[in-house]
């Protein structure tokens, strides 16, 4: 089972105001385990980019003003994405932008059958707590200590290890594989839990019974009254 973990950073809150997506990360995984594959670009968005958006990502018109078009990167996005299921952290928001981006360009909108909402599998798990990626992030010890600023590919890593923490964890992927790239990645995440959790094991001893404890045990059973077997 192939799936695309993303996120996305916009210059605001509703493509239909007139707000774009200027960046976009992507992580693959296959029956939950990461391959290693991944989708990385920033897009100029043909217009200013608000002081409050800039304040969460950090991407300024002057570092936006070389990058490529959405329209001249679409199919290599929609190549990478393929017809995967796609995971996102409040997926409406995320949808929604990739979506109007798609149709900006003449593509058709990606499916909402197709979105799985990590937010929506937190709800379910941790109804009234505070479910933002920070805040789940902290209660699944997740590391985000390198988190300075909001970043796609970045959150995108992160939102990949609270997908695998919120479905049951990491052994869900060391079944049965498919295919060859879903074997490797797994038979490398065994490796690395084998260096890093390589026991010491004490030498083997002899088990059994010396004449002296076996002459003991034979006086005890015969003491025994009225013993059950001796109804057999």
């Amino acid at each position: 089972m192939r799936e695309i973990i993303f996120d996305t950073e916009t210059t605001g809150f509703d493509p239909q105001n007139g707000d774009r997506m200027v960046e976009i990360g992507c992580i693959e995984m296959i029956n939950r385990v990461e391959t290693g594959q991944t989708f990385h670009c920033y897009y100029n968005p043909q217009r200013p980019m608000p002081k409050a958006a800039e304040e969460v990502h950090g991407l300024s018109d002057i570092f936006l003003s070389d990058k490529k078009l959405f329209s001249e990167g679409a199919t290599e996005l929609l190549d990478f994405l393929q017809d995967s299921n796609l995971v996102a952290h409040n997926a409406q928001f995320d949808f929604k932008f990739l979506n109007a981006e798609l149709v900006l360009c003449g593509y058709k909108p990606i499916s909402q059958f197709r979105m799985i909402d990590t937010l929506a599998i937190a709800k379910s798990k941790h109804p009234g707590a505070k479910l933002s990626l920070d805040a789940l992030c902290s209660r699944y010890g997740i590391d985000r200590s390198h988190r300075v600023k909001h970043g796609a590919l970045l959150d995108a890593e992160l939102l990949t290890q609270l997908y695998i923490e919120l479905t049951g964890g990491r052994q869900i992927g060391l079944g049965l594989a498919e295919d060859g790239k879903t074997q490797e990645a797994a038979r490398d995440m065994r490796s690395a839990s084998q260096r890093t959790e390589r026991k010491q094991f004490m030498a083997p001893r002899e088990h059994r019974a010396s004449d002296e404890e076996l002459a003991k045990h034979k006086v005890f059973v015969e003491g025994i009254e009225n013993p059950l077997w001796s109804e057999v």
